[in-house]
């Protein structure tokens, strides 16, 4: 049985790690939470995804975890990928995606539970950071529930997926993003985090008596 193990200085596990060790730093990632996929190669398609169980600030390039386009395992390695990683191989599968960026963004948590059925964004310069435009344009990114099973979640989040829309919220829980690469997904995390975060203290502003 052929091995997917890594090779020393490979450069797609290098930037799995890299990034992940980003959002941690971001706040996004604690503990061992959230994960990061790439797409390495695709016939057939191999994504390489962070491992499950990793303190993300000590993620390494030993700890990006080849899988098949359904998320499982490749044979010849030690460590197991993400549970997750089941999500961001069907919405690779569904959007063409080349990376996907999962995290426990608080932004994205807060403005769920004050949207339930989507949270809107407009009216702002970082939309442009999504592919949206600054103004008149009004964005909803979608959100769906939480479920332990991830052929649920990801039938949920397939279910409300929007193709101009590079991102979801699952609800009391977090945020998954996805661009044409993977530091392309990041921009977006980034982007739609400050607009969150914008969404979310425009609204109280309104509840204290200000308008906008």
């Amino acid at each position: 049985m052929p091995s997917h193990a890594k090779d020393a200085g490979d450069p797609v596990a290098e930037q799995v790690a890299d990034t992940t060790r980003r959002l941690y730093e971001l706040g996004w990632m604690r503990g061992t939470s959230g994960n990061v996929s790439m797409v390495e190669s695709d016939d057939p398609r191999v994504l390489a995804v962070s491992a499950s169980g990793i303190a993300k600030h000590s993620m390494t390039s030993a700890h990006a975890v080849r899988t098949d386009d359904r998320g499982a395992a490749l044979p010849g390695q030690e460590l197991r990928p993400s549970a997750e990683a089941r999500v961001h191989a069907a919405v690779i599968e569904a959007t063409g995606a080349r990376g996907v960026v999962h995290v426990h963004a608080l932004s994205s948590v807060l403005a769920a539970a004050r949207w339930p059925g989507g949270v809107p964004l407009k009216d702002s310069e970082l939309l442009k950071g999504i592919g949206r435009e600054a103004n008149g344009d009004v964005v909803v990114v979608p959100v769906v529930p939480n479920s332990q099973d991830m052929e649920q979640l990801s039938a949920d989040i397939l279910a409300r997926l929007d193709l101009d829309v590079p991102g979801v919220i699952v609800a009391e829980h977090g945020l998954y993003t996805w661009g044409n690469s993977l530091e392309d997904a990041v921009h977006r995390t980034e982007s739609l985090d400050w607009l969150f975060d914008l969404t979310l203290a425009l609204a109280a502003m309104q509840t204290r008596g200000f308008d906008r």
